[in-house]
């Protein structure tokens, strides 16, 4: 299994030059942590999508990276999508395929800083195991605006995800949510990719489409709902920013 964080996005809501995932929780760029708990896993190599001054959000990256000769970057020239960001992490795969197309991969955004090794390390064992297409790692919000609705079937199987933008009354009723963390087959996730369109409201290509597509396909789609929502917190502003710190702190503090 390798991974792709994707950090390419401006993070316009910070209100900052200050590209996101540079901006500090507890005195260190939030995708650090991200690649700190990643670190702890049975992975060959780890990609980071750039994007947003790239040169510089790789050079931090690298400097306080504990293993930099496993990272690579990938930079997403124009930002077009969760989708198309994850196709430039696949891409950078290219030059070094001795693991093989059928090999798995682990897709996670750049901006949970709570996010923790144990439950990655479950995820990726749970997704092992099931020989799914795709694991979802989902999560059971009281509130769940602004996140991704997991859409399930009347046994209980994942259907597809709906973009809360993109969300009717019943879907933005449900509180499991995506957490936008999951693991693929490499070879399922490729071919899913090129079926991807932007019709929605954000005329963005949204990995989300691909769960979708590989369930429509017949493929197995898995799902781990995390122990600790507190853990699935993305940051898109300040006051997430602040959240987020807080929580860490406690952590940290226990």
């Amino acid at each position: 299994m390798r991974a792709i964080v994707l950090a390419a996005g401006k993070g316009s809501r910070m209100l900052s030059t200050v590209p996101k995932p540079l901006h500090l929780v507890n005195g260190v760029p939030m995708t650090r942590h991200i690649l700190k708990a990643i670190e702890e896993l049975d992975l060959e190599s780890t990609v980071v999508v750039v994007g947003h001054q790239a040169a510089l959000v790789c050079k931090t990256l690298i400097q306080m990276s504990s293993e930099p000769t496993r990272l690579e970057f990938a930079e997403q020239r124009v930002q077009r999508g969760t989708a198309d960001a994850a196709k430039v992490g696949l891409q950078a795969f290219a030059s070094s395929d001795e693991l093989g197309v059928d090999s798995d991969v682990l897709v996670l955004p750049g901006d949970m800083p709570l996010l923790t090794s144990k439950t990655l390390i479950k995820l990726q064992a749970h997704h092992v195991k099931s020989g799914a297409a795709a694991t979802l790692l989902t999560a059971e919000f009281k509130d769940p605006s602004g996140y991704g609705r997991i859409v399930r079937d009347q046994q209980g199987r994942i259907e597809r995800v709906v973009e809360h933008a993109d969300a009717g009354p019943n879907e933005l009723a449900i509180c499991e949510v995506n957490t936008s963390i999951y693991c693929f087959n490499r070879r399922l996730l490729d071919e899913a990719l090129q079926e991807v369109e932007s019709s929605n409201s954000q005329n963005e290509y949204y990995l989300t489409d691909v769960v979708e597509l590989l369930q429509v396909s017949g493929h197995l789609v898995t799902a781990v709902i995390a122990d600790d929502p507190d853990e699935m917190r993305g940051v898109n502003d300040k006051k997430q920013l602040a959240e987020c710190e807080m929580l860490l702190t406690a952590r940290t503090n226990r």
